[in-house]
């Protein structure tokens, strides 16, 4: 385990990406509440990209490496695994929403409520379509072609979190190297949960708990999607896959949800499907990875 390497990948990761969600703070008492918002999401969109710098830097820099091929860009791996990186996030969250009803932590709203307040607000003389239809678009298009334009971000953190630092903690054993690396990737997102109330507006400090044990519950997916895959590609799509499937609660629930126990992918009601996931994979022996897998893929090199 070259430390010198890790703590470079970490500095980094964590230094810019914290720069970049801090730096929407400078517009949050604006005149205009819209230059904040877009502030955001252009800051939050690059900070994706921090973690794939800080790999690149590490392994040009400090191992001395190829980047193409340390992070096997260069490969794909075997494609069924690429039907259940596309699928498999938009399946856990219809479940997490199923989840959330059953519970009774959110309601089933066939008004499609929140868009029809949407459309509402849209500016006199605009030809608004039925809010069936526009669902209807929104959740196809989240199905469809939105997994692969989110590809384009979240490969960069998919380079860092499970390209880079996921072999690198592999000589911890399979099991720590999946938690961690999912735990760090959840406290990477602390600042955007604690300055903004990402995803969990309602709970900004507990909310990083939650956000972190979300993490590294589909951080184990995402690291059976690389290493079967010996590829970083897969778990992109994976994790562009659940960026634009994350949403679909606030068509489908009632508005006024607490985004820590409905609605979300990442909140208490999706932990439930990814653990059930998680467990199907530990009964067919797809988990702990089996080690033939994990010796062949470069760079994953496990001790017990």
């Amino acid at each position: 385990m070259n430390r010198t390497s890790l703590r470079t990948f970490l500095l980094i990761s964590f230094g810019l990406a914290w720069a970049l969600f801090s730096l929407p703070l400078a517009f949050k008492n604006d005149s205009s509440p819209n230059l904040y918002l877009a502030a955001m999401q252009v800051c939050f969109m690059a900070a994706m990209w921090a973690p794939g710098i800080a790999a690149i830097v590490a392994i040009r820099l400090v191992e001395k490496q190829p980047v193409i091929q340390t992070l096997r860009l260069n490969t794909l791996g075997p494609k069924r695994f690429y039907l259940a990186a596309w699928f498999l996030p938009a399946l856990i969250t219809i479940a997490g929403i199923g989840a959330s009803i059953l519970l009774g932590t959110g309601t089933r709203d066939p008004n499609f409520t929140f868009m029809r307040e949407t459309l509402a607000n849209a500016p006199a003389g605009t030809n608004v379509p039925a809010v069936e239809i526009v669902v209807l678009a929104q959740v196809a298009s989240a199905l469809t072609f939105a997994p692969f334009i989110n590809m384009l971000f979240a490969l960069g953190e998919e380079l860092g979190w499970r390209g880079f630092l996921l072999p690198r903690l592999m000589p911890l054993g399979q099991w720590r190297a999946m938690l961690l690396s999912g735990a760090i990737w959840g406290l990477w997102h602390a600042p955007s949960t604690l300055l903004h109330g990402y995803n969990f507006p309602q709970h900004p400090y507990v909310g990083m708990l939650i956000m972190t044990i979300g993490c590294m519950l589909l951080g184990v997916i995402l690291s059976w999607l690389t290493v079967q895959t010996r590829s970083p590609w897969a778990a992109a799509l994976g994790h562009g896959a659940f960026n634009a499937v994350a949403g679909l609660g606030f068509l489908l629930l009632t508005p006024g949800f607490d985004t820590a126990l409905a609605g979300s992918p990442l909140g208490l009601a999706g932990w439930i499907p990814m653990i059930v996931v998680i467990a199907l994979l530990l009964w067919g022996k797809q988990l702990p990875i089996p080690e033939r897998n994990v010796s062949r893929a470069e760079g994953f090199h496990h001790e017990a």
